[in-house]
């Protein structure tokens, strides 16, 4: 890992958050105005290439069999929890999450810290046009505020050698500070992991679909419901055709994941008590 922040297995002289295990995901335990700080610092002083991957209940379900997306978490540099879901599950595993950080709050906080200090951003993915809305829309909140430029990928790209060729040039061309990816998962995880880095952009950050709620082309839920963690059945009334499967099904996989890791860790803890059931079994 190259971030300014690190973890104590790596030896670094950098302070370090300490990580939560919820499924297969290390997360970071930190609020959002500490990664907002550790972010910034990173970029101004031009670190090497960061990964900042954003994790929600979907991910945690699809790390379970999907092994590039394990491998760009393995990789990556800092991991902050999107879902109010793995604040919930944290509490249930008494791990020691602080704070949700959504992914918009982070791609707004930080379009404002990098309007502060003259950072150049590069707007990469949402839907066709909603980059550039959303550019238009930070310049508005944020005078003053760089963009280097936006890109929309078309569908497939992953698999065009020379659209992923093309979207490198246009982010090496424009030398941004801060990346942010908006290409869905596992796709923008990916991207991130296996070419992103060679970009060398200090740090790329996965943002989901920040683009679009910065554009005003799709509403945040308001927010009570977001304080209650109700955020995804509000995006699920609003998109049902889309969101149904990730949602309904995408969560009673989610919660399974996290009982059956509490199942594990009440086991390892209670050691006779896992002797006595498999004699009981056994019998």
């Amino acid at each position: 890992m190259h971030f300014l922040i690190s973890h104590p297995e790596q030896n670094a002289e950098s302070f370090w958050f300490p990580r939560a295990r919820i499924g297969r995901a290390l997360v970071d335990c930190c609020s959002l105005g500490e990664a907002v700080e550790v972010i910034t610092r990173h970029a101004a002083l031009r670190g090497p290439s960061a990964c900042v991957v954003t994790p929600n209940a979907q991910h945690i379900v699809l790390l379970e069999s999907d092994a590039g997306l394990q491998q760009a978490y393995t990789h990556a540099d800092l991991v902050l929890a999107d879902g109010a879901s793995l604040l919930m599950a944290s509490r249930l595993l008494r791990e020691k999450l602080r704070a949700r950080i959504a992914g918009i709050d982070l791609f707004e906080q930080l379009c404002g810290q990098a309007a502060k200090l003259g950072l150049r951003v590069f707007l990469l993915g949402g839907h066709c046009g909603s980059a550039r809305l959303a550019a238009e829309q930070l310049k508005r909140r944020f005078p003053g505020l760089l963009v280097a430029g936006t890109y929309c990928p078309p569908r497939g790209f992953e698999y065009d050698r020379h659209e992923l060729q093309a979207i490198g040039h246009a982010i090496r061309k424009t030398q941004p500070d801060l990346v942010f990816v908006a290409l869905g998962a596992p796709k923008q995880e990916s991207w991130m992991h296996r070419h992103g880095r060679q970009s060398g952009a200090p740090v790329l950050i996965g943002v989901g679909g920040s683009f679009e709620m910065m554009a005003g082309i799709l509403p945040r839920a308001p927010r009570l419901v977001q304080r209650i963690g109700c955020e995804w059945l509000y995006r699920l009334l609003h998109e049902p055709g889309r969101l149904w499967k990730r949602y309904l099904i995408g969560n009673c996989r989610f919660l399974w994941i996290v009982l059956r890791q509490r199942a594990a860790r009440r086991r390892k803890s209670h050691p006779s008590l896992q002797t006595s059931l498999e004699r009981a079994c056994g019998d």
